[in-house]
Formats: C-alpha cells, sequence, structure tokens
C-alpha cells in the first residue's frame, strides 16, 4: 500500500465551469482519496490530494481532461513540503475550500 500526495496547479478555462465540483465528485467516485480543491486568485485551480498511487494516478489523468466545458492548459505539479498556510487535509474528506 504506498499512499502518497499531490499538489496541482490546474489552468485553463477551469474557473466557472464546475471544474471544483466535478473534482470532488470525481475524486469520491474513485475512492480512497482525501485532499481538496480550490480556485486561485490568478484563475486557476489547485489540488491537494492524497491516497493510493493508482487512485491519483486516475485523478490526474481525469484533470486533464476536466469537466465538458473546462479547457485545461496545463498542470504543474507543485513540492507537497510547502508548510503551514495550506489547508490541512482531512482523512476520509475530498472537499472544496
Amino acid at each position: 500500500m504506498s499512499v502518497k500526495t499531490v499538489y496541482l496547479k490546474i489552468c485553463g478555462r477551469v474557473q466557472g465551469v464546475g471544474f471544483r465540483w466535478w473534482t470532488v465528485r470525481t475524486a469520491k467516485s474513485l475512492g480512497g482519496l482525501s485532499g481538496w480543491v480550490r480556485n486561485t486568485e490568478d484563475g486557476e485551480v489547485e489540488v491537494l490530494a492524497c491516497g493510493e498511487e493508482s487512485a491519483l494516478e486516475q485523478l490526474i489523468a481525469a484533470c486533464r481532461r476536466g469537466p465538458l466545458w473546462a479547457r485545461v492548459d496545463n498542470i504543474t505539479f507543485l513540492p507537497t513540503e510547502i508548510g503551514d498556510f495550506l489547508p490541512a487535509i482531512i482523512d476520509g474528506k475530498f472537499k472544496i475550500v
């Protein structure tokens, strides 16, 4: 059992298209993922997710496509050792913050 954490910044047309709600539904449907998703001030979306490597890979692949009205131009992988300024992950929950 290999639990990992990923911190993604997703850019493109990702705000105003239901991306956060879609991400929560996708993570819950994959199962075994904890984390959060939020809009950023620069028009992008951030996702911090923790779980089994295979579920994380599926979430990342899904985020590359996004919901119907989104256009994902790029996903940047950010360091997960970033200090205490990000919201904490609550085990067993995936939510919008």
